[in-house]
């Protein structure tokens, strides 16, 4: 067995390789996912359209750039070391990095052995331009806005505590989980179609158009919601398309975006008709507090319970007055009579309600009655005994029409053989036919003066046909 490596030491032994065959590069690249922790080292992803790299700036690297020995001692110069021009003074690449720049980057190539990466320890960093991104992105932004695009008087309000959301994102992201945790904590309760899509790469754009458009052809929610986690600037590019905003233009209803982090600003947050920062913002942007919306139906409650104290005072005040006033015609025995004939039409309702019912009864159980007697066992067996009884008087009809008819059958069967125009061939008559030019069967002969000499003819007899041709006739009977 070949010797078996622990981790540790396979990366070790990976990082002595790659420390030792890349001792110092230069690596051009987009600066994605910066962060910038209190240690004040950074931290960042170079890529291009093909391949990422991970790249650490430590806190003391960040000073170095070559800096002449008259600007180390006046701190106002640096000396550009790719290309040996002076810096302005005050180009502070570390403060003014940022994610879409396109840098050079030098250093070593080292592996950190706890995630098991290949990084890039940077010694300098310098600005190369703004990358084809960001271009793009401006580029777009400025054709959408000439077409109105970002135009506030286009924009509709966003319905507060909305019972129906469409929510367009990736069912896989951490962002749908947080900004379901959030709404089902918030507001009153509310239904939430997710119209699943892609939320990154070349296929999302064309998805997230479309669910935009079956959101709008279901014509269910109130609002749509377009959210996605964080990420870098190509990470979030799918947002940054002409196909998105104008699918969220001609949008019927009003849509909300939640893109990425607080800084990150994308082409559909200009288009929205109202934009969050992240997607829980849109979460609690959309819906209240749930202890808000109590401490609302609190207040509510306190001025309806207000509203109906002071009624009920008015009503039991117009209530006194008018008894009062009745007082005074003595309505008591009025009421009195009036009960007791409605007492007394009760009594009557209820005896012919029960008469009625028992009259329905007894019709009912005379029917029954009478359906047993027609339809019963003792109706069903005696008309099988009727059927029985006719099944025997059927069987000797049916013999005897049998024999009749087989009798019949026999004196037409005689009767037939006797017409048989064949059977006297038997006995030793013959059939005489006239041929006609082709030799074919023309005619019976029947009489001499039917044929003249040349005639052909064929004679058939019993035991077969005989060709003839006339050679004279006689008229004359024989």
């Amino acid at each position: 067995m070949s010797h078996i490596l622990a981790v540790s030491d396979l990366t070790r032994a990976l990082k002595d390789v790659l420390e030792a065959e890349f001792p110092f590069v230069w690596v051009r690249g987009q600066v994605t996912n910066l962060a910038r922790p209190s240690s004040g080292h950074l931290y960042f992803t170079l890529s291009d359209a093909e391949a990422q790299l991970s790249v650490v700036w430590f806190k003391g690297s960040q000073g170095r750039g070559g800096r002449s020995a008259q600007g180390a001692a006046h701190g106002a110069e640096k000396i550009d070391p790719l290309t040996g021009e002076v810096l302005a003074p005050g180009l502070d690449v570390p403060g003014s990095l940022c994610d879409g720049q396109e840098v050079l980057a030098a250093g070593r190539i080292s592996v950190y052995a706890p995630r098991g990466n290949y990084q890039l320890i940077a010694e300098l960093v310098q600005p190369s331009g703004v990358s084809d991104l960001a271009l793009a992105f401006e580029a777009l932004k400025a054709k959408l806005a000439a077409k109105g695009l970002f135009e506030e008087s286009r924009k509709r309000p966003i319905p507060q505590n909305p019972a129906r959301v469409a929510l367009i994102t990736s069912p896989q992201g951490a962002a749908v989980r947080d900004f379901l945790r959030l709404a089902e904590a918030r507001g009153t309760g509310a239904q939430i179609r997710i119209y699943p899509s892609l939320v990154q790469g070349d296929a999302a754009p064309g998805q997230i158009a479309r669910q935009l458009d079956a959101a709008n052809r279901d014509d269910w929610a109130e609002v749509i919601a377009l959210i996605r986690g964080g990420g870098s600037l190509e990470d979030l590019w799918a947002f940054n398309t002409e196909e998105v905003a104008e699918a969220m233009a001609r949008s019927a209803l009003p849509v909300v975006t939640g893109v990425g982090h607080e800084p990150d600003v994308t082409i559909a947050d200009y288009v929205a008709d109202r934009r969050f920062s992240t997607p829980s913002a849109v979460a609690t942007g959309l819906w209240s507090l749930r202890a808000d919306l109590m401490q609302a139906v609190d207040a509510l409650e306190e001025r309806l319970a207000r509203a109906f104290g002071a009624v009920m005072e008015e009503r039991e005040r117009r209530l006194s007055e008018l008894s009062r006033a009745l007082a005074w015609l003595s309505p008591a025995r009025r009421l009195e009579r009036l009960d007791e004939g409605w007492r007394e039409a009760s009594r009557r309702l209820m005896g012919a309600g029960e008469r009625y019912f028992e009259g329905r009864r007894q019709e009912a159980s005379s029917a029954l009655r009478g359906l047993l007697r027609a339809y019963g066992p003792e109706a069903v067996e005696t008309r099988a005994e009727q059927a029985r009884a006719l099944a025997g008087r059927l069987r000797p009809a049916v013999d005897l029409r049998l024999a009749a008819a087989a009798n019949q059958a026999d004196v037409l069967a005689a009767r037939l053989a006797g017409l048989d125009p064949e059977a006297p061939l038997s006995r030793g008559y013959s059939l005489v036919h006239v041929l006609d030019e082709k030799g074919a069967p023309a005619r019976l002969l029947r009489s001499a003066d039917q044929v003249a000499p040349g005639d052909r003819l064929r004679v058939r007899t019993g035991a077969g046909d005989v060709g003839a041709s006339v050679t004279g006739t006689d008229g004359r009977r024989s």
